[in-house]
């Protein structure tokens, strides 16, 4: 692991999906003891300052709601964008769903520390997870942008600049691909051994 002083960031926790292949609602499933949400912010608050929910208030957080709840990740990472810029933030932000079970402290480091200021974009098995990532200033301008022109899809951010993508021979010294895998429905659970 880098013993790199990692940059100052934000944080953005996601905890507003609807969870319809689930069943019951992902942020307040019990886990280990401990909600979704609530695992999730405690990983993110020993990283970021500020950080901020963007859902229901789930996690114990400060939490806003999106103008128009339900428009997708997106427009949730625009809602973060804006609230940090409000308390005066413009800087780069780890953005967080809140969905992700097996993440560890250690992977989120490695995205807060990775090389340079902008972007930081685990992929896994060729698939990137914008929502496990470290988004620039740029990234998050872009996404409150895109937002208010009404786009509603991720696709293309975080960009994807030189030097942004962590793949596995990065990541795969610090944690395996499960630390990645959201959970959206029971099978999920089930494949990773958290069946309830």
């Amino acid at each position: 692991m880098s013993t790199e002083q990692p940059h100052p960031l934000a944080g953005i926790l996601l905890t507003g999906g609807a969870s319809r292949r689930m069943g019951v609602t992902k942020a307040s499933m019990v886990i280990h003891g401990m909600s979704l949400a609530a695992r999730t912010a405690a990983l993110l608050a020993a990283m970021a300052d500020p950080v901020i929910e963007i859902g229901p208030g789930y996690s114990g957080l400060e939490a806003r709601m999106e103008q128009t709840p339900g428009e997708g990740p997106l427009v949730a990472v625009a809602a973060g964008a804006d609230a940090l810029a409000e308390a005066g933030w413009h800087g780069p932000a780890l953005v967080l769903a809140c969905d992700l079970p097996l993440l560890t402290a250690a992977a989120l480091d490695l995205i807060g520390r990775w090389p340079g200021d902008g972007g930081a974009v685990p992929v896994v098995a060729g698939r990137p997870q914008p929502l496990c990532a470290r988004w620039s200033t740029e990234d998050l301008a872009d996404a409150r942008r895109l937002a208010g022109e009404g786009q509603r899809s991720l696709r293309g951010l975080p960009r994807a600049v030189p030097g942004s993508v962590i793949d596995e021979r990065a990541w795969g010294s610090v944690c395996g691909a499960d630390v990645f895998a959201d959970v959206d429905a029971p099978a999920d659970l089930a494949r990773l051994g958290l069946g309830v």
